[in-house]
């Protein structure tokens, strides 16, 4: 059963949840920063000298900026860098849908033109359509907040240290690799909204949007349920880890 609680004004209008806004927007926008970099980089080698290097470079990018990213702002906000995420925990009873709604923040990426260099977004690989894209990012997405609430907030989980950050990285790092070739491997409304702003190229960015937090949801909703079971909800200040 899903476990929202709406969450009262006043709580998310602290001085606490403006930090946590704060902390949220700025891992974001360094991890959506690293992401596109990468992917420029991947780009540009292909153009430039010939046969790209493969995904690895990328992914290994992605799981990097992530294990950072939620290692620096575990402590203030709980570390979502994820519109996903968020959803998934919301669901799942560990943050209230008001506190949620103004966690979805979106890092958005400027790369100048004087670089001359073209920004990559997501999108479908050729043979693939929208809806296979869709599918394929609700089960990446699935595995990621699952992986969030086995190691970071499950409150049975005890003591997981940094190994939570890292399980989190790496589950992303290998999710692009799986992924990359066919749907983007993007699992980050956020990760795949930037890029879109900066281009000016919005065609298809709905797959992004649509699977990652339809797998989210379904995360949180499986494991808050059958793993979790009964408890209250936490309240905004004691989100994970």
């Amino acid at each position: 059963m899903v476990k929202l609680a709406f969450g009262s004004f006043g709580d998310s209008f602290s001085a606490a949840s403006f930090k946590a806004y704060l902390s949220e927007f700025i891992a974001t926008l360094l991890f959506v920063f690293a992401g596109v970099g990468s992917a420029i980089a991947y780009v540009d080698v292909g153009r430039r000298v010939g046969p790209r290097p493969g995904w690895w470079p990328v992914a290994l990018a992605h799981a990097f900026a992530l294990f950072v990213g939620v290692s620096m702002a575990a402590n203030i906000s709980g570390g979502h860098l994820n519109p996903a995420v968020t959803l998934g925990l919301a669901v799942g009873g560990h943050i209230t849908v008001l506190t949620g709604i103004f966690l979805l923040d979106i890092g958005c990426t400027k790369i100048t033109h004087k670089l001359h260099l073209s920004i990559p977004t997501h999108g479908v690989a050729s043979g693939m359509n929208e809806i296979e894209g869709v599918v394929m990012e609700i089960i990446i997405t699935f595995a990621l907040v699952y992986t969030v609430y086995a190691t970071a907030a499950d409150p049975k989980k005890g003591s997981l240290g940094t190994i939570a950050p890292i399980a989190i990285g790496f589950i992303v790092g290998a999710n692009i690799l799986a992924a990359g070739p066919f749907s983007g491997g993007s699992m980050n409304p956020a990760r795949s909204f930037g890029p879109a702003v900066a281009s000016g190229d919005f065609s298809g960015n709905w797959v992004y949007w649509v699977g990652p937090l339809i797998g989210g949801a379904i995360a949180g909703l499986i494991y808050g349920e059958i793993f979790i079971g009964s408890y209250d909800p936490l309240p905004p200040s004691q989100d994970y880890p």
